[in-house]
């Protein structure tokens, strides 16, 4: 199945998403602006393009591996969603924790952009929910 995702370059030297390689599950997006990257701060990275993405279907950004294992960078609300809806920039709110700076330059690999099909979700009020053996238990109730 083709999903077919419409791109709009904000910018005309905006790159449009990729894989890295054919089989891939997540295509680089990349970044517009150089921004040197404290260790501890938050920075939304912008990426120069808009998308389309069909009802139905929703955009996850997520941190690239390379980047959170050698620098310590990541997508600090990872997955970062985008809505079917939504026809703004796409930015990528990363984090550096990290010891050290981190020099992100333009055109750099910054996250990496997954479409997942969203199901219609409809909510039904109960008196009671069926039981289950782990039932209420909560974070670390089936060890550690």
């Amino acid at each position: 199945m083709t999903v077919k995702v419409r791109v709009r370059r904000l910018t005309p030297d905006a790159q449009i998403p990729k894989a890295a390689k054919r089989g891939d599950v997540a295509f680089d997006l990349y970044s517009m602006i150089d921004h040197e990257l404290k260790p501890g701060e938050r920075f939304a990275v912008p990426t120069g393009i808009a998308l389309e993405i069909p009802e139905g279907y929703e955009g996850q950004v997520r941190p690239r591996s390379g980047l959170a294992l050698k620098e310590g960078i990541s997508v600090l609300n990872t997955p970062g969603t985008i809505d079917s809806g939504y026809r703004g920039e796409i930015k990528t709110i990363i984090i550096n924790l990290g010891e050290t700076s981190f020099k992100i330059t333009k055109g750099m690999r910054i996250s990496q952009l997954a479409i997942r099909p969203v199901p219609e979700v409809q909510f039904i009020e109960v008196e009671e929910l069926s039981s289950t053996e782990r039932g209420g238990g909560g974070f670390g109730s089936t060890g550690v």
